[in-house]
């Protein structure tokens, strides 16, 4: 949840095409075998575009991300309920596809953020090279050294919980942390370093919260697993019905 604000640009990535199976995402499912190291029991908590939990902080608003600065406009707004001049969280629902119940989205409400910024923090632009696995990659390699591309925006990421599996796209970086390479890429399934929010490893959208089943709608006791996964590797469901491919900016 870095606030910086800066003209960016990413890759577009190729779109899923969109199928929407909300049932399949309630239904038990063993974890999948994506070729990523899986990151187990990890606080995750909610947040949601447009919320502001702290407006004196340099990170407390989710009007701009680390990747957009204009985010609320790119997603179209409040990614909840407007209600006496707040952006309020919302329960999501299978039969709505866990999509907002009060907005059209322009972007894929199935999002996420981790705590590794590789645009505005120094140290995270100058390892990605060495530390994101797909830097190596064609599509990203020519990219690694443009201080307007980045490697992590739009990139797609599998969680399970309780025998449920959803997926959803990275669009911010956070949450307490924003240079954790030893978590989010490493292998070993260490923990954060974030000790703010319970020790939370990982913010996930309102979509992503009612997919999984999350206990509370705006709480840090939920726990997760979650990996990296390759777009081709990514199933239908609700959330390929809207994929985001907007560059940073």
């Amino acid at each position: 949840m870095t606030r910086r604000h800066r003209q960016t640009a990413t890759i577009t990535l190729a779109v899923v095409v969109a199928v929407a199976l909300p049932a399949c995402a309630a239904m038990p499912r063993p974890r999948p075998d994506t070729g990523y190291p899986w990151h187990t029991d990890i606080v995750a908590t909610t947040f949601w575009v447009g919320e502001v939990f702290d407006p004196g902080a340099p990170d407390g608003s989710q009007r701009v991300s680390t990747y957009d600065s204009d985010w609320l406009g790119s997603y179209g707004g409040c990614d909840g309920i407007e209600a006496d001049g707040e952006c309020r969280t919302e329960p999501r629902t299978a039969e709505a596809d866990y999509f907002p119940t009060r907005m059209t989205p322009r972007e894929n409400p199935f999002y996420l953020d981790l705590p590794f910024d590789d645009l505005n923090d120094e140290t995270g632009f100058a390892t990605r090279g060495e530390v994101v696995p797909w830097a190596a990659d064609p599509l990203y390699a020519s990219a690694v050294d443009d201080p307007d591309i980045s490697l992590m925006k739009n990139r797609w990421v599998v969680l399970h919980r309780d025998g449920r599996v959803c997926y959803g796209q990275i669009q911010d970086a956070g949450p307490g942390e924003y240079r954790d390479a030893a978590y989010v890429f490493g292998d070993d399934d260490r923990r954060p370093t974030n000790t703010r929010f319970n020790g939370a490893g990982l913010d996930v959208s309102p979509a992503l919260n009612g997919c999984l089943g999350f206990a509370d709608l705006d709480g840090d006791g939920d726990r997760v697993d979650w990996a990296f996964v390759d777009d081709g590797d990514v199933p239908p469901g609700p959330w390929t019905k809207l994929v985001t491919d907007s560059p940073a900016r």
